[in-house]
């Protein structure tokens, strides 16, 4: 019989299922994103009990584990110097004319719309270790961003 008329299972057919993919670098955290990152394991545990069926728990599985090893490489970031940005920073700048706060925090506690940045990204990267009053060059532009102010998180 011809391979093409056989069919091991359905199995054999899926797409492979990997595991989240985790951002390289060190997972420097906030004291809130470290509560964050206790929060999501207890609720990715819940629902890993919780779950009806096994293909559902195998999903909420891989998603524990990602919590898990966030929470587990998760280091709280030094305070920066009083009036310097960094990580656990609240800045408030003017971006291309446009009043604007922004948080430094760690990579899972971002959300932009929120104004919550990853301490990775190329906004928070320009502003790290400047402080009020400095003006920086950004996207291409000189004095693109003028800090205005800077205070620590609590």
């Amino acid at each position: 019989m011809s391979v093409a008329f056989r069919r091991e299972s359905d199995e054999e057919h899926l797409e492979p299922r990997f595991e989240r993919p985790i951002a390289p670098g060190p997972n420097l955290v906030t004291r809130r994103g470290l509560a964050l990152l206790e929060a999501c394991v207890a609720r990715a545990g819940a629902s890993v009990a919780a779950a009806a069926d096994e293909a559902a728990r195998e999903r909420l599985r891989r998603d524990l584990r990602y919590w898990q090893t966030r929470l587990a490489t998760a280091r709280v970031a030094p305070p920066p110097a009083d009036g310097e940005v960094g990580i656990g920073s609240r800045v408030g700048l003017m971006l291309d004319g446009a009043a604007r706060t922004v948080e430094i925090v760690g990579g899972d506690e971002a959300d932009p719309d929120k104004g919550l940045i990853a301490f990775s990204a190329p906004l928070a990267r320009a502003l790290t270790g400047a402080g009020e009053g400095d003006r920086l060059a950004f996207a291409g532009r000189a004095d693109a961003i003028e800090i205005r102010k800077v205070e620590a998180l609590d």
